[in-house]
């Protein structure tokens, strides 16, 4: 039997929703196949992929998708909206969904300065996350 499917939805699926998607499938690729999609996609954020290597995570299939991507295409149990944008513009999800979270957080990638103001954003937003899907599988998931 197939895993259920945790689709992260985010506008760009450049960044937060990248994150938890790596996150999960880190954490629990055993029990969910996690997903990953955006509204509007755009391209995964180099410093998504940085701050994932850096912590020991495989980035190698990361890639920017819209919804057509999944919706049709998965046996999607839980959709998890990561960004407020998304949430306001998202498409009706149900029935292809039993299950719709929202969890908001701030985007990384708007954040200006130099590099390391910026990895420091990427680097907050991932352990948020990571925190977030954690509290998740332990409360059943």
């Amino acid at each position: 039997m197939d895993k259920p499917c945790v689709l992260f939805l985010c506008t760009h699926n450049s960044a937060r929703s990248q994150l938890a998607e790596a996150l999960l499938r880190h954490r629990a690729g055993d029990r969910y196949r996690a997903c990953s999609a955006g509204v509007q996609p755009g391209r995964v954020h180099p410093l998504t992929i940085r701050v994932l290597e850096e912590v020991g995570i495989d980035t190698t299939n990361l890639k920017s998708k819209g919804l057509d991507a999944v919706l049709g295409k998965a046996n999607v149990q839980t959709v998890i909206v990561v960004c407020t944008q998304a949430a306001e513009s998202c498409p009706r999800l149900y029935p292809f969904a039993r299950e719709i979270l929202q969890w908001s957080f701030d985007d990384p990638s708007r954040v200006q300065g130099a590099e390391e103001l910026r990895l420091a954003a990427f680097r907050r937003t991932r352990e948020e996350i990571d925190a977030k899907i954690r509290d998740w599988l332990r409360a059943g998931g």
